[in-house]
């Protein structure tokens, strides 16, 4: 599926599934990331904010019915809290100096970003998502935003908590940390879409917690997820009696897997054989 107005190459993409009733279009944005500043793309479809990611092997196809995509890149679209994105142009924007928290703007002014013409398309839901974060005036039907930086904070902090939450519930792994651990993996998760100045930093001191410090301790056991310690955390004899394959040692200590052997199988080569010889 190609997301592109002038693409002439398909692409395949996993993203959610939206209602019937929306509008069937969606425009892949160009924004800055909120940590690196760099360009980055971004799916907004249907009033929702998706961050895009893709996943590419050395070698790898798409059959697509008769169809063959050459990319076999894998995208993949998760929806994103659109305030991470727009917090650093909004904090920019109030031209913050020292102890003044700075200058109310208009959402146009603010949204308005040399380069990134993206952040224009995004007005809808940074009128609604941003209210939380910001202070705001109204004169007439126009609204003034500026950002407010305890109410950031008090927002992060509950992005935090439940993120912390969340994890046990996602990995075994997880589960298994002690509480501390895994308040240090849910703030290096949010820490990925922030700035280390300020708010990473504003952050740790209101969770009286040294990221780096913690990261580096000695005493912290990192716990690999299942893909990277080659356990998957489901019953991996139930798979073995779905897909056929045995597990065996080798001699270097990895697993090698035997396949099942099918009865009333033909070879694909001699498929193609015969279609060729019917052509000729």
């Amino acid at each position: 599926m190609a997301w592109w107005g002038d693409a002439d190459e398909t692409r395949v993409l996993i993203a959610p599934d939206h209602d019937t009733n929306g509008n069937g279009s969606g425009n892949v944005l160009s924004l800055r990331h909120p940590k690196t500043g760099n360009k980055a793309c971004y799916l907004y479809f249907d009033e929702e904010l998706l961050e895009l990611h893709w996943f590419k092997q050395s070698y790898g196809s798409w059959f697509l019915g008769d169809y063959v995509c050459e990319d076999g890149r894998l995208y993949t679209a998760t929806p994103v809290d659109p305030v991470f994105i727009l917090l650093p142009i909004f904090d920019e924007a109030r031209m913050k100096k020292k102890d003044d928290p700075g200058k109310f703007r208009q959402l146009d002014e603010i949204l308005y970003v040399q380069g990134y013409e993206g952040y224009q398309q995004l007005a809808s839901i940074a009128e609604k998502s941003m209210q939380i974060v910001c202070d705001f005036k109204e004169v007439g039907s126009t609204k003034f935003f500026r950002l407010n930086d305890s109410k950031v904070l008090r927002w992060l902090s509950y992005k935090v908590h439940q993120l912390r939450q969340v994890l046990p519930t996602l990995d075994k792994n997880y589960a298994a940390q002690i509480e501390r651990a895994t308040l240090v993996d849910a703030v290096s998760v949010i820490g990925e879409y922030l700035n280390e100045e300020p708010w990473l930093k504003l952050l740790c001191g209101k969770l009286n917690l040294c990221l780096q410090d913690e990261l580096r301790s000695p005493e912290r056991k990192i716990l690999p997820s299942s893909l990277e310690s080659g356990q998957a955390s489901f019953d991996t004899n139930a798979i073995q009696e779905k897909t056929g394959f045995e597990k065996k040692t080798t001699g270097n200590g990895r697993l090698a897997k035997k396949a099942k052997v099918e009865k009333n199988t033909r070879n694909i080569k001699d498929m193609f054989s015969r279609a060729s010889r019917k052509g000729s």
